[in-house]
This record gives structure tokens, C-alpha cells and sequence, in this order.
């Protein structure tokens, strides 16, 4: 009889910790290897956890809601089916750091609003580089005796996240004087953003010994999507928003806020893809792959971009980093939210590889099998509304980007055409393309250029690239 410990995984290099969203499975139930058993939320993605073994699940140790650090046991599987399923309850007052060496201090994961404690050195204010959060850091690292005297809970308190010490470098604060709410009263975005919220004041900003502003200036930090409170009359249901949807609304109110947005909108005729898509609709499924409307759009804007970087950049300050990879963002609507995963070196692929990207990246999208990776490093963003009817849209830019194109609904429409220099009525594929753009570095001719050259391959798409 063996017992395995489910660890709550380390979804990407600057991801330190993941809220535990929804038990799939509960104690006693049988569960098979690589069978989801939990899903995660952290700050990039959202996924389904495996079980790591097949057997029965006899401890839940991290409960629904709950934020821990990457590497806690946040279960336990015994191996031998049937070996005696566990009957006690959850016991979350046990969770900790899995590691193989024996237990040292005790366990910090359970206590997740334990404020910060006045010994705990302050954190550096200046973006002084820190290494990512290393596996089983808050009991493996803490027995070789190399933190010099400095207990566990405060080096792990110290060990914040790369986020977390942007926003308290570009606020001037001390996260030594903020209550954490994370593993060991670790500071988290959420404590931060509550700290600005309650209008704390804020620490002195330390004596300038050495230039402490980056070469390249960080971005703005989200800002809290504030609300009025609104009274629940009876018979109202109240649904708290879950961590993608208030990570949506920071991220919206501050691309509203500091980007100066402009639109420019333009009518495409399709009649040209529509011909090329009924040749080849039936190759592409034979290959495995669903050739929509959305694959001639992206692969017409990567190479759009490529001609026109400066709608493929970002801003910095008073600088504008002009991105050498062309990365689309593809935004996908699920029932739970928004997410963007992202088609990296689009302008390198065939058209047939950008159709299998955004088949592959949207079944993943909506099965939650997405990587930090594919919601990562993304240049330029497509949504697109057309599907539900929508004729067009003005959508909120992503940031850090410089623009986002809104694909509208693709329909058959009466148009006047020329044909042998005579003007006659004809049924055409039409529909509407918008352009969003940061006004800071795009100006309005820029983004029309690029516009213009997005039509022209759309309504002229050559045969040697389908």
C-alpha cells in the first residue's frame, strides 16, 4: 500500500503560486492515471490537473478557492484500489510543500491570511533581477541552512512574484508593510492592488545610490476594475467573479485608460476566399484540419504585419518597442471567459499551418489543456464576434500591444460590380474588418496602409499560398 502526493504544479518559470478553482474528483472516488482530477487558475491560464497515479483519492488537502505555492500537496492518492478509501473529512489544516527530505519547519500552506511578520526583511524596490521560485521551496531549500538565519516563511515571503515587484517598484511601496494574504503572508497582485484601493500611504522612495529605472521602462500595472456597489433586490442571483474574470477587468480598465484608442473600419469582399475555401474545405479536412474564414484573415494579417511593423509593436514609456516575432493572439469566448492563446511566428506559416493552429489552440482553449506558453508573448490580437452575428465591433486593445482587429459577420450581400467596364448588380461575400489602435505610436495612416494591404490579399488571395 502506497500513498502519492497530487502537488499543486508549476505552470511556467514566473509562476509561483495557483488557486485551486474546482475539485473534479471527491475523497473516496477511484480515480485512473492522467485522469483530470482538479482545475487551476493561476495569473496566465487556466487548466485541468491530472492524477498522477491511478488508485483512490483519500485526502483533499487544499480546498476550492484556495491560493497556494507551486510544489503543495494539495492531495493524496493511495495507490491500492480499494485500500481502505478514506472516510474522515478533508483536512486542509495539513498542507504542505511536497518534497522527499524529512519534514523540517511546520507546514505554512493552510494559513492563507496570516499578515506578514515585522522581522521579515523588506523586499527590494528597485526591479533587481530574482530568480524564479524553485520546486519545493518552502521545505527542500530551507534544510540546506542557506538563507544565512532567515527562516523559511520569510524567505519565501521575500521570494515574491516578478509582478508583484514591478507593481510595488513602480508604486514606491514596501512589501514588507503590506499584510499578505499568500503562502507564509507572501504578497500577492490582489494584496497589492487592495493596498492601493484603501489609499495607504505609501514608502518613502529610497536614496537614488544608482540609476534604478530598467533601460526599457515597465508597463502601467493593471488597475482595479472599481464598481459601484449595487444593492441584490430579492430574487436576484449574485455570481462572484471568478479570477479570469476580474483579471479581464483589470486588464480592461487599463487598456481604456492608457491607451488613446482609434478605429478605423473597412468593408472586405470574401467572394475571392469563399471560391478558393469550397476547392480546398475538402483536402484540409482530409488532413485534419477545418479551413475557416479566420485562417485566410490571420494568415493576410501576419504578413500584413510584416510590412508594417509598427502596428506589431508596444509601448514603453516614452519609447515603442517595435517586435521583431509576429505572434497572434486568437481570442476565444468560453462559457467560463475570455482567453487569447497565441499562434507564435504566424508570418513563418503556411496557410494550412495557421488553420491547424487555430484548430488545435481553440480545442485546447475550451478543454483547458492550454500551456502558459500559448497565452504568452503575443503581438497582435484577432477577435472575432462575426460568428454570433455580430456586424462589427470596436474591441479594447490588448496590452501591451498596439492594436487589435475585430473580424465581423461574413455574408452574402447584393453588390455593384464592373464587368467589361459595364456596372452590374451581383451577390457578393462581404463583411466588415475594424481596426483598434493605440494613437500614441500608430498614427492614422499607418494603420489605414495596413488595412488596405490586409484587404488587397484577402480580395486577391493567390492560388499558390492556399
Amino acid at each position: 500500500m502506497a500513498t502519492i502526493d497530487v502537488i499543486m504544479p508549476q505552470m511556467g518559470e514566473s509562476i509561483a503560486e495557483g488557486t485551486l478553482s474546482r475539485w473534479l474528483k471527491q475523497v473516496g472516488d477511484a480515480v485512473k492515471r492522467d485522469e483530470p482530477i482538479f482545475e487551476i487558475s493561476t495569473d496566465k491560464v487556466d487548466a485541468e490537473i491530472p492524477a498522477p497515479n491511478a488508485g483512490v483519492l483519500t485526502e483533499i488537502l487544499v480546498q476550492e478557492g484556495q491560493t497556494v505555492a507551486v510544489q503543495t500537496v494539495v492531495a493524496r492518492i493511495e495507490t491500492e484500489a480499494g485500500a481502505g478509501a478514506a472516510t474522515s473529512a478533508p483536512a486542509p489544516s495539513a498542507p504542505a510543500p511536497s518534497a522527499p527530505p524529512p519534514p523540517a519547519p511546520p507546514p505554512q500552506a493552510p494559513v492563507p491570511q496570516q499578515p506578514a511578520k515585522p522581522s521579515a526583511p523588506p523586499a527590494p524596490l528597485a526591479p533587481a533581477p530574482a530568480a524564479p521560485p524553485r520546486p519545493a521551496a518552502g521545505r527542500a531549500a530551507d534544510v540546506g541552512g542557506n538563507g544565512g538565519g532567515e527562516s523559511a516563511e520569510e524567505r519565501l515571503r521575500r521570494k515574491s512574484t516578478p509582478l508583484v515587484r514591478k507593481m510595488a517598484a513602480e508604486h514606491n511601496l514596501d512589501l514588507s508593510a503590506i499584510p499578505g494574504s499568500g503562502l507564509a503572508g507572501r504578497v500577492t497582485k490582489n494584496d497589492i492592488l487592495g493596498y492601493l484601493e484603501t489609499g495607504a500611504p505609501v514608502a518613502e522612495a529610497p536614496p537614488a545610490t544608482a540609476p534604478t529605472v530598467a533601460a526599457v521602462p515597465a508597463p502601467p500595472a493593471p488597475a482595479p476594475a472599481y464598481a459601484p456597489s449595487v444593492e441584490a433586490w430579492p430574487g436576484d442571483r449574485v455570481e462572484p467573479w471568478s479570477r479570469i474574470r476580474k483579471l479581464t477587468a483589470e486588464h480592461m480598465v487599463m487598456s481604456r485608460r492608457v491607451s488613446p484608442h482609434v478605429n478605423t473600419i473597412f468593408e472586405i469582399d470574401y467572394t475571392r476566399v469563399v471560391q478558393l475555401r469550397a476547392r480546398k474545405k475538402q483536402e484540409y479536412a482530409g488532413r485534419g484540419v477545418n479551413l475557416t474564414y479566420l485562417a485566410f484573415i490571420a494568415k493576410a494579417v501576419a504578413d500584413g504585419l510584416r510590412k508594417h511593423p509598427v502596428v506589431n509593436s508596444a509601448v514603453s514609456g516614452e519609447s515603442t518597442v517595435i517586435r521583431r516575432d509576429i505572434n497572434l493572439g486568437i481570442a476565444v469566448a468560453l462559457d467560463w471567459g475570455l482567453i487569447v492563446p497565441v499562434i507564435h511566428h504566424a508570418d513563418e506559416l503556411s496557410l494550412l499551418g495557421i488553420a491547424r493552429a487555430i484548430n488545435d489552440l481553440g480545442e485546447r482553449a475550451r478543454t483547458k489543456k492550454l500551456s502558459p506558453d500559448d497565452v504568452q508573448r503575443g503581438t497582435f490580437t484577432i477577435t472575432n464576434p462575426g460568428v454570433f452575428g455580430s456586424v462589427i465591433g470596436t474591441p479594447i486593445i490588448n496590452q501591451p500591444q498596439a492594436a487589435i482587429l475585430c473580424v465581423g459577420a461574413i455574408e452574402k450581400q447584393p453588390a455593384v460590380i464592373t464587368v467589361d467596364g459595364t456596372d452590374t448588380l451581383a451577390v457578393r461575400t462581404k463583411g466588415m474588418l475594424s481596426l483598434a489602435f493605440d494613437h500614441r505610436v500608430v498614427d492614422g495612416a499607418d494603420a489605414d496602409r495596413f488595412m488596405a494591404d490586409v484587404k488587397r490579399m484577402l480580395q486577391e488571395f493567390p492560388e499558390a499560398a492556399v
